[in-house]
């Protein structure tokens, strides 16, 4: 049981970094000035062999170096599972890459991506896991997939919208 709840908190947080990603600026903007501030939202988690769960999430972006960096913070929780997680992600013309970590299991690990005209393919790794992720941003609505084929999270899908400032 301890090792499927650790490989679940592992898939919530590359999941959740996933959620991140989603406010990463359209191709034509190339700035994460846009997505400053606070989003929330919601979504399901899918194990390999049960039913899905609800994910509920609360995510703060700071830009950084003139829009080209954003330092994160994510806050998700279901049921049976919470996380809070770091960032730090950095744009340069197309390409993502950044590292986050995990402070309540002490997990953490690397983002490489593209963002071309606002759909971001990218994938994120740490010692244990890979999930690839797709996603879209469209004004105040942010939504991604990710998949990991195997794993025991296979699935997760998150819609999330800007809190009113």
């Amino acid at each position: 049981m301890f090792w499927n709840r650790a490989t679940v908190h592992r898939m919530l947080r590359c999941a959740l970094l996933a959620t991140s990603f989603a406010a990463a600026p359209a191709f034509a903007e190339q700035s994460f000035d846009g997505v400053a501030g606070s989003w929330s939202g919601s979504g399901l988690m899918k194990p390999k062999d049960g039913p899905s769960e609800r994910v509920r999430c609360k995510i703060d972006y700071v830009p950084k170096n003139a829009g080209q960096s954003v330092k994160m913070s994510v806050r998700c929780a279901s049921d049976a599972y919470k996380l809070n997680l770091s960032a730090n992600i950095d744009e340069d013309g197309t390409t993502l890459s950044g590292n986050w970590f995990e402070s309540e299991y002490h997990q953490g690990g690397r983002v490489t991506g593209q963002n071309v005209n606002g759909l971001i393919e990218a994938k994120v790794e740490s010692a244990t896991i890979v999930a690839l992720l797709t996603v879209r941003t469209k004004g105040n609505h942010q939504s991604f997939v990710m998949d990991s084929p195997g794993a025991w999270v296979s699935h997760v899908s998150i819609e999330l919208a800007r809190d009113a400032r």
